[in-house]
């Protein structure tokens, strides 16, 4: 790890010690480093949610299939589920339902924003519009909120890159999963070590998760592994409000993933040469979507 790496334990020492939330400490370094007003910076990141919610809802209300084929009703099928359970466990399949349908947008080319990046775009969205639905709060802590995932994401990135390319999915979902955990804390009034234990507790057991896209598409099995990890993420959160440590701090997390991911094989970092991406069904999707493709041309 590098000097210069930001450590999330200092972060937090200092937040604790002032009585402000991570989000609001972000706040704070991001109006130094881009000479904007906190008001300018809210505005844009009211933006920013207000598209991951409508690309949840559109996942959910008008799903349509991905130009491969393969997915773009995973949201909506559990969202169905939802309604004919009759409430049975509502609240986990309803964040699952929220974090593929936004995946699927993805996966359709509609508009998402990155979370960190496009492949794990449902998963901090979803925990963040259950955590509000639950707790009723306004749409400034769930601003405020991803103002404290962004910091979580900017601590991690300090030790690799947040690309599959990189790290495996680990950096991508699992980073995603970390966020989340550590935003929805902040929304249900938890402190910001309690965020950094849940940050900590997401992360340390998704370490080694592969990038292994089949077909090369941020598809299989990107949009359900994002209905997992929203599901991951959420119980995090809720072990870290209850007063479950993580006894491997944080920052040890985060360079424990990335020397994890620098050691991957090539075939598990986003290559499609590995994993379920060279299983007989995996290489048989390819062939079938090459052969489906050319004949585009």
């Amino acid at each position: 790890m590098h000097a210069d790496v930001l450590k999330l334990s200092e972060l937090i020492s200092d937040a604790d010690g002032r009585g402000i939330s991570l989000g609001q400490l972000a706040l704070e370094q991001e109006v130094r480093l881009t000479f904007n007003t906190s008001d300018c910076l809210r505005g844009h990141m009211r933006l920013q949610w207000r598209v991951m919610q409508e690309a949840m809802e559109a996942g959910l209300q008008s799903p349509r299939s991905s130009r491969s084929g393969l997915v773009g009703f995973e949201g909506s099928i559990m969202n169905e589920w939802v309604q004919d359970t009759r409430g049975t466990g509502a609240p986990v399949l309803k964040l699952a339902a929220r974090a593929m349908s936004a995946s699927c947008i993805n996966a359709c080319m509609g508009r998402i924003v990155a979370a960190p990046t496009a492949g794990a775009c449902g998963i901090l969205p979803a925990v963040i519009a259950c955590a509000q639905e639950d707790t009723g709060c306004s749409e400034d802590s769930c601003v405020d909120a991803l103002f404290a995932a962004g910091l979580i994401g900017v601590v991690i990135s300090g030790h690799i890159e947040l690309a599959g390319a990189s790290g495996g999915c680990q950096a991508e979902c699992g980073s995603a999963a970390a966020m989340a955990a550590a935003a929805a804390v902040q929304i249900y009034g938890g402190s910001p070590e309690r965020s950094g234990h849940a940050a900590a507790l997401a992360l340390k057991n998704l370490l080694g998760l592969v990038c292994d896209p089949v077909a090369g598409l941020v598809e299989i099995p990107c949009v359900k592994r994002n209905g997992f990890l929203a599901v991951h993420a959420w119980l995090a959160a809720q072990m870290a409000l209850a007063g479950m440590n993580s006894a491997v701090p944080a920052d040890e997390v985060f360079a424990a993933m990335a020397k994890i991911g620098r050691s991957m094989p090539e075939g598990l970092r986003e290559t499609s040469t590995g994993g379920l991406a060279v299983t007989p069904t995996g290489q048989e999707i390819r062939s079938k979507m090459d052969i489906r493709y050319s004949s585009l041309d």
